[in-house]
């Protein structure tokens, strides 16, 4: 047997013997391989394959843990959640699917699988998609009375895509992008991948500071911004129509180029972006992926003349283009109005699932607008978020800690953020009530600071 197996058994049975607990954390690759005397490309192997068993889950920032087991109960620390004993509850992924989503795609993507229209949405396309794509897409995008030109409307396979071309157009290996200090944790995957360095910005109330761009671009020039001023992810912030402006007055004076990432921003169709107001510099990245599901999706940019080009060429060279059936059902999705009537009950989801929240942690501190799927929850003292994640995780709940948003050596607030959007209500609610009772009875073993 090769040895990465045997290795990978051997954990596998302490997690079996409870020796390992859901919720462990297990040591940084190198270390592992450093502890168990062999080559880091076999350690690498052993964490692979305790991943492709189930036995463990890994997340750019956080590390790697031992997956989450079937809930037990805890006397005197909340109720155990009624869930079956092979299925935990996951408050981390955050992909919205209201009911009646399904048939409106299916009646949507039909006409697409007879053959002769088949044979078109097989054959290849360019990041410039079609006509009718980039139509359809200009309309999808606008809101509160900006509307792109069709003509500077990009395609890439998925939104992560988008982002990373855009940064990649932006920002040459070495250079600094400047985001937000809490921020989308592949954002900063893609960063490191392209060799830039992510520069912490502070934030405030509102979001992004203006005055840190300006600080952070006199100590050595910013190539770029990347930020989210609807629904940030992870704090669900909104920033207000006065410190959109002062940013947009920053990045002009600066001549620093932007790229907005309006992901969640199709719950809050009545705010114009950034771009609105700093139309020369800004590129806009988006996708379906939380519109409809992350399956079958589609990412878009809208980039200014100047930035075309660029963003373009970053496109093809990084294989990052559409899939034409992809593109195809998506034109139809969005031209038959089936992406209308999913956004509209996906807003109507999420206010109803904040109002679960909001019941289940009355009385914490918890922040999340009528419009998130999501809330960010700064836990009582004396609760770390890596104790507490790991004691949900026990209970088979997983949520995100505060150091998979924070960017470079930023210290990472000790607090959570909670996705509403994957469980059924139902769970949902048993689960921020089991978390509630958790956090108001103390950790068990938490390390008080």
């Amino acid at each position: 047997m090769e040895e990465y197996r045997r290795i990978a058994d051997r954990i596998a049975q302490d997690i079996a013997s409870g020796r390992l607990r859901p919720g462990d954390r297990l040591p940084p690759q190198r270390e592992f391989a450093a502890r168990n005397r062999v080559a880091n490309s076999t350690a690498a192997r052993v964490y692979r394959e305790l991943a492709r068993r189930g036995l463990t889950v890994g997340e750019v920032g956080r590390g790697t843990y031992v997956r989450a087991q079937a809930p037990r109960p805890h006397p005197g620390r909340g109720p155990a959640l009624a869930e079956p004993a092979d299925s935990g509850v996951d408050l981390e992924l955050n992909y919205p699917v209201v009911p009646e989503q399904s048939a409106l795609l299916a009646d949507g993507i039909g006409p697409l699988l007879r053959p002769d229209v088949l044979e078109s949405a097989m054959r290849p396309v360019g990041v410039t998609g079609t006509a009718g794509a980039r139509g359809a897409v200009a309309a999808l995008l606008a809101r509160g009375g900006w509307r792109p030109d069709p003509e500077r409307v990009l395609f890439a396979g998925n939104g992560r895509q988008a982002v990373a071309a855009a940064v990649a157009a932006l920002v040459p290996p070495g250079g600094r992008l400047g985001v937000e200090e809490l921020t989308y944790p592949v954002l900063k995957a893609i960063a490191a991948r392209l060799g830039v360095t992510a520069v912490p910005l502070a934030m405030d109330g509102d979001g992004l500071v203006p005055a840190a761009v300006a600080a952070a671009h006199r100590t050595a020039p910013l190539r770029a911004l990347y930020v989210q001023p609807t629904l940030h992810n992870p704090l669900g912030l909104v920033m207000p129509d006065r410190r959109r402006a002062e940013l947009a007055d920053a990045v002009r004076e600066l001549g620093i180029p932007v790229v907005e990432d309006t992901i969640w921003a199709f719950l809050r169709d009545d705010l114009p972006p950034l771009a609105a107001l700093a139309p020369g510099s800004t590129v806009v990245v988006d996708s379906l992926s939380k519109r409809l599901a992350p399956g079958l999706t589609l990412g878009f940019a809208v980039a200014p003349e100047g930035l075309l080009p660029g963003l373009a060429t970053a496109l093809r060279s990084g294989g990052w283009g559409p899939a034409r059936f992809a593109l195809d059902a998506a034109t139809r999705w969005l031209t038959d109005g089936a992406v209308r009537t999913v956004v509209r009950a996906k807003r109507r989801d999420a206010a109803a699932r904040q109002e679960i929240a909001a019941r289940q942690l009355d009385g914490l501190t918890v922040r999340g607008g009528p419009y998130s799927y999501s809330c960010w929850w700064e836990l009582p003292r004396p609760w770390r978020a890596e104790t507490f994640v790991a004691a949900a995780a026990r209970r088979g709940i997983a949520v995100t800690p505060a150091a998979a948003f924070a960017v470079g050596d930023s210290r990472a607030p000790h607090a959570v953020r909670v996705g509403l959007a994957s469980p059924p209500p139902d769970v949902l609610a048993r689960a921020l009530g089991t978390l509630a009772g958790l956090a108001r009875s103390g950790p068990e073993d938490a390390v008080v600071e």
